[in-house]
Parts: structure tokens; sequence; C-alpha cells
């Protein structure tokens, strides 16, 4: 299972710092949406530039245009983009043209769709490279959430897929038990008071 740091934070500044600290520790680096809205494409080329040998992941959530978008994402070096499963199915076949235009790939975000295993084998059929299981912050916010429903759907969906929405070092067992590819953490370690040991434990944790 790989480890994709997911970083949520403002500006490209930041963004390199934290990616210097977990790099050694983690396979995907995903550049969180509020960092790409607020620093624009030039983030995620200062990413990849600084770090080549890593898959960027730039987390658009584009829910229309998705060859146009995903087009300018992979010239600007990311190796991944997300379109959301509520997306129209042409949006996200767009994504997949662009994505293999540029033989790079395509993540469908499930994101506020209920069915997310019958959505995840659809987005599948389309060309998604993997789906994304995944619980916003606000509804992580929610009285009652429970990451349980994000694993359950990944194991009936019986496509590749990722975790988002609580994965830290207390859940990361279950989550990679559960089969998913992928583990996004956010929080768990951008959050942490030190970023690198939270990364280092997560990736012996997954060892």
């Amino acid at each position: 299972m790989k480890l994709q740091v997911a970083i949520d934070l403002l500006t490209t500044e930041d963004a390199l710092e934290l990616a210097e600290k977990v790099a050694e520790y983690v396979d995907i680096i995903e550049l969180g949406t509020p960092l790409v809205k607020s620093e624009g494409l030039s983030v995620i080329t200062a990413i990849k530039d600084a770090h080549p040998d890593k898959i960027v992941f730039a987390d658009l959530k584009t829910m229309d245009a998705g060859e146009l978008e995903a087009d300018i994402a992979f010239k600007a070096g990311a190796d991944l983009v997300t379109v959301l499963g509520t997306a129209d199915d042409s949006t996200i076949a767009g994504a997949v043209k662009a994505a293999k235009a540029h033989n790079k790939g395509v993540v469908v975000d499930l994101i506020s769709v209920q069915d997310k295993a019958t959505r995840a084998k659809e987005v599948r059929a389309l060309g998604a490279k993997f789906v994304e299981m995944h619980a916003g912050l606000d509804e992580q916010a929610k009285p009652g959430y429970d990451l349980n429903g994000l694993l359950r759907a990944g194991e009936e969906s019986r496509v590749p897929f990722s975790v988002a929405g609580g994965v830290n070092i207390t859940t990361i067992g279950a989550v990679q038990r559960a089969g998913a590819e992928v583990a996004v953490v956010g929080g768990g370690i951008y959050a942490a008071d030190d970023p690198a040991l939270a990364a280092k434990e997560l990736r012996a944790a997954i060892a």
C-alpha cells in the first residue's frame, strides 16, 4: 500500500517545506484543493521540480471541462489529477483522454457520492486509474462520522481504491486490511508536532 500525504496548506513555501520533511517516507505528494486555488498551477511545478521521483497528485476536484483542466495540470507537472465522481461521465472521459495523451492518470474522487461502490465500478470502466473513497473535512466534523463506511465501500467496489477521511496512525492498519492501494493522510502528518516522525511511523505501520 502506498502512502500519500495531502498537503492542505496555503502557500508554496509551506508546501515545499513540508514535502522536504516527509518525502522520504511517502510515495505520493498531494497538493490539496485549497493550496492549488491559493497558489495556482505554479505550486504543482514547484513540487514536481523539487521531488521529481515522487508521484505528484493535483487535487483539482474537476466538475466540468475535464479534458482541459486535466491537460493544464499535466502540463504543469502533475502525475495524477482528480475529477469528482458526481461529474458527468463525459467530463471523466475527457480527463482520461488528456491523461492518456500525457501518459498520466485520473483519480475519481467519490466525495458526496451516496453509492460509492457502484459509482466506483462505473468510473473505473471509464478509465479511472483508481477511485478515492473520500469523506471531506466538513463531513468528518459531523457527529458520528465513521471511517468504516469508506472501508466497506472500498471492499465492495472491487476496484483499485484509496481512502481519505480520517486516516491516521490508529486507523491505517484497518485501511490496509480493507485492501486499499493508497492511504491518504492529511492532518495526521501536516498538523503533527513532528511531521517527519508522523510520516515515518505511518510508513513503518504499513511495512
